[in-house]
């Protein structure tokens, strides 16, 4: 009786716990409703694990292909990851939050590969489907670990500077087709007997296959630079999902396939929406050396750099009607989104209409500032993207670009050899007059020279976004105090 009731329990929690994780997923689509989003699907993550358990009462478990016999060495590996996942969660920063995207898609995909490990080296697939299933698991989810640990490195500044040779892109290509001539192999060589058994006999061929997959992910990110990033971590999430989905296919785990193929076509959609925000394809983020040094010879800059002090900036904002604010990766360093939210509060008391322009690849990975700005307690309604809020920027009397650059370039519409040529952007340098903030005169993930600096319209405020802010904030609070007195 009781294997039967095991049996229907682990169903019973593998649906539900699918329905648990679309469900938040789907929450997630909304900031408002984003966080009860997290939690649910993370109700669902619970329940899929605690249901794992149950396998050792089933009778049927014998026909499963990987079970968690040892108890005690799962829990602890529960208590060792949770814990670890729990704290780092907790002080992690919000500037350190891509890394941390980075390295969890990674821990995904070697997850998916450590399972399809234990399915080739025990042979434990039945025919040539699952093993194939099972190979393209391995190769993608050994891709992602490697290559998100190489998109870590680079967005911790590890490694400063993407690594490229002459003929890089055909050695690229010799390691992926070696790779996939190797699985086509392992494939043969099962077909010839039972299943995956006579792999049991190789397991230097399944490890040269592992070791391929690792480096190609390795030699595949390396030559990409940082301002593709946002793009290379949501391929590499959809990587994740997609190697879930196929070991959950072999493992017979609803829960796995379903969760896993909506997480990949969720990566898959938003590395095509990132790479149109960009003008470009997802090939030409992956085969290009964009994010490096740029190759032209940028042309030269007409107008001078117009310093301004912090507090008459602040001042010239507390007298406009409207204001457009463009967060950028600099706010995030700073860490002044509350002080930012302080100083837009003042304003709107001052009867001034303030809004939040987002790019769709500002920061460091998608939908970093949204987050940064709802951290802050930012309404939802005075966030609005690219396309719903460019042509308001003509009528705006300021802008206020925090630590953005590219995504403000004109370039991007004027400069046909510029490297961002084509790319959409946010049109900061229509508006009646524009006020950055910039710790320097550095250039952006790009490499380039941004024009929109140099503008008539436009004054740098050197700085720290959050020290600027302060300032900002005191000499509008003064007005106030004057006119008191």
């Amino acid at each position: 009786m009781l294997p039967l009731i095991s049996e229907l329990a682990i169903g019973a929690a593998d649906l539900g716990a699918a329905f648990l994780l679309m469900y938040g997923l789907k929450r997630m689509s909304s900031p408002v409703t984003a966080p009860s989003g997290i939690f649910v699907a993370g109700i669902g993550m619970l329940v899929a694990i605690l249901a794992s358990f149950l396998y050792v009462f089933d009778v049927s478990a014998a026909a499963k292909p990987f079970l968690p016999v040892n108890i005690g060495l799962a829990v602890l590996a529960l208590a060792l990851g949770g814990g670890a996942a729990w704290l780092s969660g907790k002080k992690v920063a919000m500037t350190a939050m891509p890394q941390m995207v980075a390295l969890y898609n990674g821990m995904g995909g070697g997850a998916a590969g450590a399972i399809a490990a234990v399915e080739l080296f025990g042979a434990k697939t039945a025919g040539t489907t699952q093993l194939g299933m099972t190979l393209l698991g391995a190769l993608i989810g050994a891709v992602s670990l490697s290559g998100s640990l190489i998109a870590w490195a680079k967005l911790d500044g590890v490694i400063n500077q993407p690594l490229r040779f002459t003929g890089q892109q055909a050695v690229n290509g010799l390691v992926m087709l070696a790779t996939l001539g190797l699985g086509g192999y392992l494939l043969f060589l099962a077909g010839t007997g039972t299943g995956s058994e006579p792999l049991v006999a190789l397991p230097q061929l399944i490890s040269l296959f592992f070791v391929l997959a690792l480096v190609f992910g390795i030699l595949m990110t390396l030559p990409i630079g940082g301002a593709d990033m946002p793009v290379v971590i949501s391929i590499y999430n959809a990587f994740t999902g997609l190697a879930v989905g196929f070991e959950g296919f072999v493992l017979q785990n609803p829960a796995l396939m379903i969760a896993g193929m909506v997480v990949g076509a969720a990566g898959t959609l938003l590395t095509l929406l990132m790479a149109k925000a960009m003008n470009r394809s997802v090939s030409n983020v992956v085969f290009t050396n964009f994010g490096g040094a740029p190759k032209h010879k940028q042309g030269a800059i007409k107008g001078s750099l117009k310093p301004v002090e912090a507090g008459d900036a602040g001042i010239f904002m507390r007298y406009a009607k409207e204001v457009i604010i463009v967060p950028g990766y600099g706010l995030a360093v700073a860490q002044g989104q509350q002080k930012l939210y302080e100083f837009v509060k003042l304003l709107q008391a001052a009867g001034v209409t303030v809004k939040f322009a987002v790019h769709p690849v500002a920061g460091r990975m998608p939908g970093q500032m949204d987050v940064l700005l709802a951290e802050a307690g930012v309404p939802y309604d005075l966030i609005f993207q690219l396309e719903d809020i460019n042509d308001e920027f003509a009528t705006a009397d300021v802008a206020l670009v925090i630590g953005a650059n590219d995504v403000v370039n004109p370039a991007a519409r004027t400069d046909k050899s510029s490297p961002i040529f084509g790319m959409p952007i946010l049109n900061a340098d229509k508006a009646k007059q524009v006020y950055v903030i910039k710790r320097g005169q550095g250039k952006g993930y790009a490499g380039i020279v941004n024009g929109l600096f140099y503008g008539d319209n436009c004054n740098m405020v050197y700085g720290d976004a959050q020290a600027v802010l302060v300032q900002m904030i005191e000499a509008v609070r003064g007005l106030g105090t004057a006119a008191a007195a």
